[in-house]
């Protein structure tokens, strides 16, 4: 019998993405020869989800929950690789669970390894399910919780049409005015705000002192570059900052439903409206497939394999 050599093993498990038993069992079995283990792996009952645990899975939906009181609210991100599939009842009904799991689950908690509703099985063996059935590699990607930080505060969702861009934020109001329509109308515009925008945080405040040194030097360095006098950097530079944080929070946003009003203006006048101090504590934006690098083919590679 051939060796079954550790080296073995990994070329295989790089091969299929099969688990290392698996591997170093296919190898026993085909005495060495990893062709013949690829094929025994391929015949597995879990090989048709490993084979396509690598793929990129860029599609999807984003799903939010609010609690009746406002107290409470999550959002999930569950990825898929085609929008054939993620708008299929299976790949929908999974999503629905997910959220489910999320509503019970310890913040930071990998949603992977808690029970799947009604399955007496772990989130990702239904997962690994789901992938064997719809031949796309399906993700749990991430997950978050707000919770209102005050008995006068709420949390509001927005989620854009087509489910892949969501908004969770977090604001509170004077005692008694949660209901407010002024107030109702002010939080939602700025989830859209949120959405639509991008800010980085809710103030200046929120900034990490690092983040601001950093996009200090980014302007120096572009200034340097542009030949500017070295003596009237700091006026300028200041300037600059001052314009970066327009960009980057959300109070200093303008706002997109109100021309010329600043996020923050708006905050101040509704205040005044309520009869107290409006406050924007948080917010969580989720955008499909953020973050995650997608394949892209390149077509001379795919001529000379072809050749």
């Amino acid at each position: 019998m051939a060796a079954i050599t550790p080296a073995l093993i990994k070329d295989l498990r790089e091969r299929t993405q099969a688990g290392m038993s698996d591997c170093k069992s296919a190898l026993v079995e085909a005495d060495g020869n990893i062709e013949a283990a690829v094929e025994i792996i391929l015949k597995k009952g879990i090989v048709k989800a490993a084979s396509r645990a690598g793929r990129i899975a860029t599609e999807g939906e984003i799903r939010t929950f609010v609690s009746a009181d406002g107290a409470s609210a999550w959002i999930v991100e569950v990825n898929c690789q085609t929008d054939f599939v993620a708008r299929g009842e299976e790949f929908r009904g999974f999503v629905s669970n997910i959220i489910e799991v999320a509503k019970t689950a310890t913040v930071g908690v990998d949603l992977n390894t808690l029970e799947y509703p009604g399955a007496g099985k772990s989130v990702d063996a239904v997962r690994n399910e789901m992938i064997a059935k719809t031949g796309e590699n399906t993700v749990v990607r991430r997950w978050s919780h707000v919770a209102a930080s005050s008995p006068d505060a709420i949390v509001h969702a927005y989620v854009h049409p087509g489910s892949k861009l969501a908004v969770l934020i977090e604001a509170s109001v004077p005692a008694g005015k949660k209901s407010a329509p002024e107030f109702l109308k002010f939080i939602d515009e700025c989830s859209m705000q949120v959405a639509a925008m991008r800010p980085l945080v809710v103030s200046k405040n929120d900034l990490a002192q690092s983040d601001i040194d950093s996009q200090r030097a980014i302007f120096a360095g572009q200034l340097k570059e542009e030949g500017k006098p070295e003596a009237a950097w700091p006026k300028i530079i200041e300037g600059k900052v001052a314009k970066w944080y327009t960009d980057v929070t959300l109070l200093g946003q303008e706002a997109v439903i109100e021309a010329g009003a600043t996020i923050d203006k708006q905050r101040e006048a509704l205040g005044k409206v309520l009869g107290g101090e409006v406050t924007i504590h948080r917010f969580v934006r989720f955008s499909l497939g953020e973050g995650i690098e997608k394949k892209t083919d390149d077509l001379a590679e795919e001529v000379a394999k072809l050749m």
